[in-house]
């Protein structure tokens, strides 16, 4: 095994007091997926377009000390700002094959606890084209006497589509238009669904019979292609027409087996038939071929009313509809009702009394009723009177009533439901009249008006009804937020009394009602009572788990609050320490029972830190609040933003890390003595271990330590554990992954002439709207825009190559595009970065040079800028820097208001030192850098320089004054 010999060098101090290095969230959108383009719209809002069924794939791109958290989340469309509950805690938001609901506003939320978060957002527009659905519609328009009549045709094309799609119409493979045929139009119609298209054939005519195409098309937007769809107008074309092999309703016996037959009657094209049952899918075992539908040993459940439909694209579609009533009885209900006139709810000799007899039938009009008294026909008279569809009852009700009841009326009565002829079996209801007859009354028993049991037993709720004929007794909740049994249902029938609930939840607490129902017993007010149910369950705590820190020797409260529980107290609580028990608190009277625990430690010791628990008990169960007592130091939080890595030792082949970190909460706990550090090789499992001492820490202050003699190309795992004098603290982790560095720049050969496909280094900018693109002479575009671009690299031959910006679409005005280099070691003061430019064309942005410091955290500042056209021919630019650490330099092309705008770079240099006094053209012209002179008429921005007269004047270190090619020399 390879033995990796690491030297740790010192700490190097790195003063920061107060905050120092932390810094708020800030957060970018990225995409990574497959987008089809990526624009900017109208309120400066990033629009993210991809095609339906490819993958969604979005970066949130962090930056911040401590290291942000990032949640995704999702409003549909982008009118409201307020997030959803579903989200997403990662960086990377990935939805494969997305759907085009899954369209809206992305919300990326990074929050690091310091300051406010930061949210991002990026609105994802999904597109796609549906298939065309064309539809043909024929009216006639007028007759004129017995011979002509005037017939128009309306052929409709609807799409679903995004973005909208564009119709073009054909005749055969003729495209037609309002202004080549008089009597075609074409139109958009209002107040349709999808986008449509009307083609309109005006007073018909022979050559008007043909094949009509309608292609829809969003101009291969994402690569959609077009669609199309095509129909034959003919002199027989027709709408579909229907008949029925039975009668709109058919009433059949159960267990029969059903035909019907959809014939077709017209219709060209030949229309298609389907059938469907509502409510809900034809029944189990139907089968329907063409028109023709069959049903086996129909049942009661298969009633309902079942469709046909014939389409063919001409005119509506033609449906008939069939109303299957499968004979059914059940459900036989009766009702006694006492004189009414009197409002009595008694039953009193003299008076008046009714007799309701109900079943529920299939179909309900056909039910026949009969009465018996004492088992014999009851006999119609004066007093005796039978009735049907009784306005105060449901439909299809009997009821017998008896006028002025004597004591001869008293006995039984019986109904009996029927259907004549077919083979339902009746259905029959016995009432009692007598005496002993009377209304109900409804209590709850003794001891019962309050029931409570524990969460998870079985509880019976028990309602008693006296009275003759009992009723049944209805069950409903008082409770309005409450409004459904346990059941689901508002209502629940029980033939006893008693409401069953099994494995009752705390949910279900509450007021139950309980009242009598008015069939199978009197029509009176119903009566009702209550019954309370009480679910206890156990109680529940926080903190469920707690961390307490504390510097040694300073007291310490531990409390345990009871949340919600059932009794709401607490009958004991027993404290623990590593799982033995503590001394019991002192009693508390139940009056004065608090809704808390605690424990007062009078100092934080090493005996005294570790695991603590509080079980906390109210009679039914318990629950408990852990807590983890101790002096130990938090963790570090490591410093993402470090410049990776920051030297490399090619002969050697070593490389070297600055390692940069904060204290969590130093001042929580004793000051942090020292640091142990450990660094291990991924997937060895040796380690080299380091001491490594500072003085006191201070909350935001930066620490660095620079790892040495990691071994080309290995990645590293660094722990790193705070030291009190309490001990260890929390340990953190990272890992460090090797990247081929570049190393200072020398007076060697440093010039990047782009000639290899790994471009030096240098790297696409993932923040930015568009990529630079490596090309030469032989492979760039032929078709490519006139007057615009070099047509060779600054060598002049057509194998070289350089880098360009391209502006033809979809780029817009304003789009960037950035190449941004290695990352650089600051080894000297000032450096000279000098390069190539080649910027022709009437539509040319702006070209602009940017140094990124990486010294502490990712700083963008403007070195140079040029903007507009300076004509076919290659210049050079030399620009003085002088970075105050590790550092990049970024090329930064912008789109112009055009796309005659492209703007390419070449040979680019990184020298230190100061930038030569003179500019050299590399066309030996006379014309400047920047732009200056006659042909421009620009000034220089350069930095460190000045414009005198359209002539360019810079300042060397020797404090001189030199023009670049004029005959200026000033000496300050």
């Amino acid at each position: 095994m390879e033995v990796t010999c690491l030297l740790l060098l010192a700490l190097i101090p790195f003063h920061c007091r107060g905050q120092g290095v932390y810094a708020p969230a800030q957060a970018q959108i990225v995409h990574a997926g497959q987008a089809c383009v990526v624009k900017e719209d109208n309120i400066s809002e990033r629009v993210y377009t991809i095609r339906e069924g490819d993958t969604l794939m979005l970066q949130c791109l962090v930056t911040g000390h401590p290291r942000p958290q990032v949640r995704w989340t999702k409003t549909a469309g982008s009118a409201s700002d307020k997030f959803q509950e579903t989200s997403v805690f990662n960086e990377t938001l990935r939805i494969e094959r997305i759907a085009r609901t899954q369209g809206g506003r992305y919300y990326c939320k990074a929050e690091n606890g310091v300051g406010v978060p930061a949210i991002k957002s990026i609105r994802v527009d999904v597109q796609y084209l549906d298939e065309p659905v064309l539809t043909v519609h024929q009216t006639v328009s007028d007759v004129r006497g017995n011979f002509y009549q005037e017939k128009t045709v309306f052929l409709r094309c609807t799409v679903n589509s995004n973005p909208p799609a564009r119709f073009i119409w054909k005749r055969g493979s003729d495209t037609l238009s309002h202004s080549q045929d008089n009597g075609v139009d074409i139109y958009e119609p209002l107040y349709t669904q999808g986008e449509t298209k009307v083609l309109k054939l005006k007073n018909l005519r022979p050559q008007d019979y043909a094949s009509y195409t309608c292609q829809v098309s969003v101009r291969n937007v994402c690569g959609i292609p077009d669609k199309a769809i095509t129909f034959r107008l003919t002199n027989t074309t027709a709408p579909p027409a229907l008949k029925l092999s039975v009668n709109e309703t058919l009433v059949v016996n159960p267990g029969e087996n059903v035909t019907v037959q959809c014939l077709l009657t017209g219709g060209d094209p030949l229309p298609q038939l389907q059938w469907s049952h509502g409510p809900g899918p034809l029944p189990l075992g139907a089968l329907a071929q063409g028109g023709t539908l069959s049903i086996p040993s129909v049942q009661a459940r298969d009633s309902g009313y079942y469709n046909c439909t014939a389409t063919n694209n001409v005119g509506n579609p033609a449906k008939k509809t069939v109303n299957l009533l499968v004979r059914s009885m059940k459900n036989a209900t009766f009702q006694i009702t006492p004189d009414v006139i009197k409002e009595s709810e008694n039953i009193q000799l003299g008076q008046d009394l009714k007799l309701s007899c109900h079943v529920d039938a299939v179909p309900q009009e056909k039910v026949t009723y009969q009465w018996f008294k004492n088992g014999k026909p009851a006999r119609m008279s004066k007093r005796l009177l039978v009735t049907r569809n009784d306005p105060e009852l449901p439909a299809v009700t009997s009821s017998l009533e008896l006028i002025d009841l004597h004591f001869s009326d008293y006995g039984t009565y019986l109904c009996i439901a029927s259907f004549p002829g077919a083979p339902v079996p009746d259905l029959s209801v016995e009432v009692n009249i007598s005496s002993e007859t009377v209304p109900p009354t409804i209590s709850v028993p003794k001891g019962r008006a309050v029931v409570t049991v524990r969460e998870g037993s079985p509880a019976e709720l028990q309602c008693e009804v006296r009275g003759k004929p009992r009723p049944p007794v209805l069950w409903s909740r008082v409770d309005k937020e409450a409004a459904l049994l346990p059941s689901g249902l508002p209502l629940e029938e029980t033939p006893d009394g008693k409401l069953r609930l099994e494995r009752v939840s705390r949910d279900m607490s509450g007021t139950y009602r309980c009242q009598t129902a008015r069939y199978n017993g009197f029509n009176v007010r119903p009566r009702e009572a209550q019954v309370q149910l009480n679910v206890q369950f156990p109680p529940e705590v926080e903190p469920s788990s707690q961390d307490v820190r504390q510097a040694l020797g300073r007291p310490v409260l531990l409390r345990c609050s009871l949340l919600r529980g059932s009794p709401q107290r607490i009958a004991s609580a027993v404290w623990r320490f590593k799982g033995q028990l503590l001394p019991p608190p002192p009693v508390v009277p139940a009056s004065e029972a608090p809704d808390h625990a605690e424990l007062h430690l009078d100092a934080v010791t090493r005996d005294s830190s570790g695991s603590y628990e509080c079980s906390v008990s109210n009679d039914v169960g318990s629950a408990a609040c852990l807590f983890q007592v101790s002096a130990k130091a938090y963790s570090p939080e490591f410093y993402f933003d470090t410049p990776n890595p920051t030297r490399s030792h090619k002969l050697s082949k070593n490389y070297s890390y600055v390692l940069q970190w904060t204290q969590r909460e130093p001042d929580a706990v004793d000051p942090v003595l020292n640091y142990r550090l450990s660094v291990r090789q991924l997937n060895q499992h040796n380690a080299v271990v380091k001491a490594i001492p500072v003085r006191r820490v201070e909350k935001g202050q930066l620490l660095e330590y620079i790892l040495t003699d990691l071994r080309m190309p290995h990645s590293y795992e660094v722990r790193l554990t705070p030291y009190t004098t309490f001990g260890a603290g929390d340990m953190a982790s990272r890992i460090i992954h090797y990247t081929e560095p570049i190393n200072s720049p020398n007076l060697s050969d440093n010039t990047c002439h782009f000639e290899d496909e790994k471009i030096c280094g240098y790297t696409q900018d993932q923040t930015d709207n568009f990529d630079w693109t490596r090309q030469n002479a032989l492979t760039q575009n032929p078709k490519r825009s006139p007057n615009t671009g070099p047509p060779t690299d600054i060598s002049g031959t057509p194998e070289g190559y350089y880098m360009f910006i391209e502006t033809s679409r979809p780029r817009e005005l304003g789009d960037r595009a950035r190449l941004v280099s290695p990352l650089y070691n600051a080894s000297a003061k000032f450096y000279c970065v000098s390069f190539f430019y080649h910027m022709y064309g009437k539509h040319i942005g702006s070209l602009n040079l940017l140094v990124r410091s990486r010294n502490k955290g990712a700083l963008d500042t403007h070195a140079w800028s040029l903007s507009g056209n300076k004509g076919n021919v290659w210049q050079q630019a030399h620009v003085p820097i002088n970075p105050s650490g590790p550092f990049q330099i970024i090329f930064e092309g912008v789109r112009g208001s055009g796309y005659l705008g492209d703007i390419a770079i070449d040979d680019v240099t990184l020298k230190k030192g100061e930038c030569p006094r003179k500019q050299m053209d590399p066309n030996k012209g006379a014309r400047r850098e920047g732009g200056g002179g006659a042909e421009s008429g620009g000034s220089c921005v350069w930095r460190g320089f000045l414009s005198v007269g359209g002539g360019c004047l810079y300042l060397n270190r020797s404090s001189e004054w030199l023009s670049d090619e004029n005959h200026v020399a000033l000496t300050v």
